[in-house]
């Protein structure tokens, strides 16, 4: 059964959205606090983290990048804050959704359900999809199948959301990918995430390739327009 840990340090919405996600058919973990959060990550390894960012001790964010460190499991944010830096602030710490509070438990029901689409199901999907075909261009090596990227043979750890990132544009190298087209590939029909967001983890990719976004290797950016993967690489 598919594990979620829920954190927060109020109780009504733990229970509320335990019982949300029970009915939903999801096993429910929870924490009240940020050791407390990551001390049941370890433990029980859940496949998805409903994380609120203010919490005692170890705030939400810390939390969220001390898993990032350590895990691809997909997280997504609960956060009072509505400003675009502000959204765009937990995309930095690694978090692959938000939902800003006050929120409907259903909506929150329903973000779970698509994020889990995007991640734990997106391995089968690929291996069906592509039929274990691996895209290689100068260096770097894509492949749908298993899902691994490597550069010169090293193997590159990207989470879920990273890798769609970087397979929707390595399967067509030249070719120029809008913000907005990529988030159709790799959130799907998602209305909640921001064109900003697709800037956010490009980058992350890039600090994971070691490829420098002024003298890329992999990944130029077409100003005004989008992201690229270059047809030929040094």
């Amino acid at each position: 059964m598919t594990s979620v840990l829920i954190v927060d340090d109020e109780s009504n919405i733990r229970e509320l959205v335990s019982v949300y996600m029970t009915a939903a058919g999801y096993q429910v973990l929870t924490a009240a606090d940020g050791n407390a959060a990551l001390a049941a990550f370890r433990e029980h390894t859940p496949d998805l983290v409903v994380l609120d960012i203010m919490i005692p001790g170890l705030d939400g964010a810390e939390v969220c990048a001390a898993i990032r460190a350590e895990s691809s499991v997909p997280v997504i944010m609960l956060t009072a804050r509505e400003s675009e830096l502000d959204k765009v602030a937990l995309l930095e710490r690694g978090a692959d959704d938000y939902v800003t509070k006050p929120f409907s438990p259903a909506e929150l029901v329903a973000r779970v359900r698509a994020v889990l689409r995007r991640t734990s199901g997106a391995e089968e999907a690929s291996k069906r999809e592509a039929a274990g075909t691996a895209i290689e261009v100068g260096g770097l090596r894509v492949d749908p199948a298993t899902r691994e990227v490597s550069v010169d043979g090293s193997v590159i750890e990207l989470t879920a959301r990273e890798f769609d990132l970087l397979a929707a544009m390595a399967s067509e190298p030249g070719v120029v990918f809008s913000r907005e087209s990529l988030l159709e590939r790799a959130w799907g029909f998602n209305e909640f995430v921001e064109a900003r967001g697709v800037d956010v983890h490009v980058r992350h990719i890039r600090e994971k390739l070691d490829d420098d976004a002024v003298k890329p290797r992999f990944i130029e950016t077409v100003r005004g327009v989008g992201y690229r993967v270059r047809r030929e690489t040094s």
